[in-house]
């Protein structure tokens, strides 16, 4: 009666998982538990299953030799030979076996990990969501917040690109003052040389000069006009 009555919890179990597995769909990603617990369940379930493997490819080769080791005390180097191929072939077959059943259980295990350990429930929210629920979002504001992100944006376009021509403006001021300081340092220098030849009054002289120039080039203006074509 004890064995029925386990037999029809095992199967019970049984059908319970496959429903379960069948209704996982591999798509699931599981995003909202992955936020809070760090990783997916199909991860952890992976992770597991390579450490099995890594464990089983250690372990084979061990018990592989400590077999063909037992086995071959007394017999020849050929009767060992042939020991040692039959006894990497069981291993070979009993690795896939393992693997098989393992692969198994570990989608079993998948299934229940996702629907049963690694499930947030529907009415949790997790701390950093909070705020969510305190401050509900508004459709209208959030387009007020567009608006005036974008009226931001374009105020900060025609700043930069006032600034650029500022700058260009600044560095044709600069080129001029240079031209400017040049030609002051020439009229101190042509006043220095002016007053060692003494010649007079420099600014007197200079301007008798610039008049002179100004009628020269008056004059130079006529005598091209008046030449024939």
């Amino acid at each position: 009666m004890a064995r029925e009555t386990r037999e029809e919890m095992e199967t019970d179990v049984r059908r319970e998982v496959g429903e379960e597995t069948d209704s996982l769909s591999p798509s699931t990603l599981k995003l909202y538990e992955a936020q809070f617990f760090g990783f997916t369940p199909q991860t952890c379930m992976l992770r597991v299953h390579s450490a099995f493997q890594d464990c089983l490819c250690d372990i084979l080769p061990v018990v592989e030799k400590v077999c063909v080791r037992q086995l071959s005390k007394g017999e020849s180097d050929v009767a060992e030979e042939v020991l040692r191929a039959e006894a990497r072939e069981c291993s070979r077959k009993l690795q896939q076996y393992l693997e098989e059943k393992f692969k198994q259980l570990s989608d079993r295990m998948e299934a229940l990990l996702v629907n049963r350990c690694f499930a947030v429930p529907p009415n949790v929210l997790l701390p950093e969501d909070q705020s969510h629920r305190t401050h509900p979002e508004d459709i209208q504001e959030i387009l007020k917040l567009e608006s005036s992100m974008a009226d931001l944006h374009g105020a900060y376009k025609a700043e930069v690109c006032a600034r650029q021509a500022l700058l260009a403006e600044l560095e044709e001021q600069k080129e001029a003052q240079k031209q400017l300081d040049e030609i002051l340092a020439w009229v101190k220098e042509l006043q220095a040389a002016w007053v060692k030849e003494g010649n007079g009054n420099f600014h007197e002289s200079f301007q008798l000069v610039m008049e002179s120039v100004k009628k020269l080039q008056e004059a130079l203006r006529e005598v091209c006009n008046k030449a024939p074509h």
